[in-house]
């Protein structure tokens, strides 16, 4: 099994670990933000939306700096290409959080009563795909047998918000509203939320690859 931060790395799984706190506080941020806008606490909200901004801005940065580390020092080059692969669909989940708020932002979709508990566990679900994939990911580093406990979690969260959106969706179309126009954008919206999950579980299935080459 690869050994991975030993002698001259330690400087890089400092700059890695960084990097998955950004990943993972990106999803806590997407939830609070959602938390916030569903309850009408549109200031706080807006706070939520320019905190993920910067995060996302400065994941980037962490991220740049563990690439030039990884080319530079020709460090751990027999994973190097697995390593940039993880980092680069990871920065997904911080780009997707943050253009869902962005978009919330922007249009400002009206959220029917009925529909916010449906909203808020979505988000939850989603915020729980990627606490769990962050999770994967530490442990394909540090205790690679441990990738898939984490990767399962994942598929069980995912799964779990497919069924909350199809729900959601049902009840959307199902409902009074005259407009069919709001109905479409409550729908955009909910599958929006649900992406999180989804681009976690990509994330995850990378990650159960990497980890049975880390174990041969």
């Amino acid at each position: 099994m690869i050994k991975f931060f030993t002698g001259r790395t330690k400087e890089l799984e400092a700059n890695i670990d960084a990097y998955l706190d950004r990943v993972g506080n990106s999803g806590l941020i997407f939830l609070e933000g959602i938390k916030a806008y569903v309850n009408g606490k549109f200031d706080k909200f807006e706070k939520e939306y320019q905190n993920i901004t910067s995060l996302e801005s400065d994941a980037d940065k962490v991220r740049r700096e563990i690439k030039y580390k990884l080319y530079t020092y020709m460090l751990i080059p027999e994973s190097r290409g697995d390593v940039l692969g993880l980092l680069e669909t990871m920065d997904d989940v911080v780009d997707v959080a943050e253009k869902v708020l962005e978009q919330f932002s922007i249009e400002r979709p009206e959220i029917p009563d009925f529909l916010k508990h449906d909203f808020l566990d979505l988000a939850e679900l989603s915020s729980k795909t990627v606490e769990e994939v962050v999770k994967a990911a530490r442990a394909f580093f540090k205790e690679p047998s441990m990738v898939n406990d984490y990767v399962n979690k994942v598929h069980f969260y995912e799964h779990e918000a497919d069924d909350v959106e199809e729900q959601l969706k049902r009840k959307v179309f199902k409902s009074e509203t005259k407009q069919f126009s709001k109905k479409v954008h409550l729908r955009y919206f909910a599958e929006k939320i649900a992406l999180i999950s989804d681009v976690a579980e990509s994330v995850a299935e990378r990650l159960s690859i990497y980890a049975i080459k880390r174990r041969i």
